[in-house]
């Protein structure tokens, strides 16, 4: 009986960027996929999203045209990318049920699932490499990343705009008691303990009681002009 075959899964390189102008905005990617039988680029953009977003797709790009488990090294400038998957920050959040800590929230998580179950595919390091310092395929990958966003008709990022769009249809906080848009502690009325300054101030504001989050929320209907008398010629 003859001996098995060895497999070895293909070495491939890829080099990845992604930007928005401005941030947020039109954003696209770029990548760059050295595979042992061929050279790729892939190219692509949204009408409205961000740079962050843009980076992280450009990852999941490069790595989901690849069509057999593969040992990639992927090469980004991004290092909210690299360090997410590096340093176990992604696989923490997911395991976390996307919360960073007891009142705030991962941001994009609709793509780091994404980029997590493509990297469960193959065997990937990722490393960061200097953005717009001469390295040939990184600066590729911004040229395409630049030429895709400018683009017209660009489609919709759904995972961003939804999302964005949600936000943006919340009414805003009026009076105390109400939860807050963080950790949903009900909120609290305070006084400014500065003096205004400028042509209005705010009689009060909500803040959130929570040590640990503490955000405020202006009133509009607490907004009060400044009376101030004519001023001499």
């Amino acid at each position: 009986m003859s001996a098995p075959k060895l497999t070895t899964q293909p070495q491939v390189t890829i080099y990845t960027d992604g930007g928005c102008e401005p941030n947020p905005g039109p954003g696209g990617y770029g990548v760059v996929v050295l595979h042992p039988r061929k050279r790729a680029e892939l190219s692509g953009g949204f009408r409205r999203t961000t740079n962050n977003r843009m980076e992280i797709y450009a990852a999941i790009a490069g790595l989901e045209i690849l069509k057999q488990p593969c040992a990639v090294t992927l090469h980004s400038d991004s290092q909210y990318l690299v360090k997410a998957i590096r340093d176990g920050w992604a696989v923490k959040w997911r395991k976390n049920d996307w919360w960073l800590n007891n009142t705030e929230r991962a941001k994009n998580p609709d793509l780091w699932q994404r980029l997590l179950r493509v990297c469960e595919i193959h065997q990937v390091q990722f490393r960061w490499v200097k953005g717009h310092a001469g390295d040939r395929e990184n600066e590729r990958c911004d040229h395409l990343s630049m030429m895709a966003l400018r683009q017209p008709n660009l489609p919709a990022d759904e995972g961003y705009e939804s999302k964005a769009d949600a936000e943006e249809r919340r009414p805003a906080l009026t009076q105390a008691g109400e939860p807050c848009r963080r950790c949903s502690t009900p909120v609290i009325q305070q006084k400014p303990a500065k003096k205004p300054k400028g042509d209005y101030y705010f009689e009060y504001y909500l803040l959130c009681p929570n040590p640990a989050c503490q955000k405020t929320y202006q009133v509009e209907s607490a907004k009060r002009l400044i009376e101030r008398p004519p001023s001499l010629l």
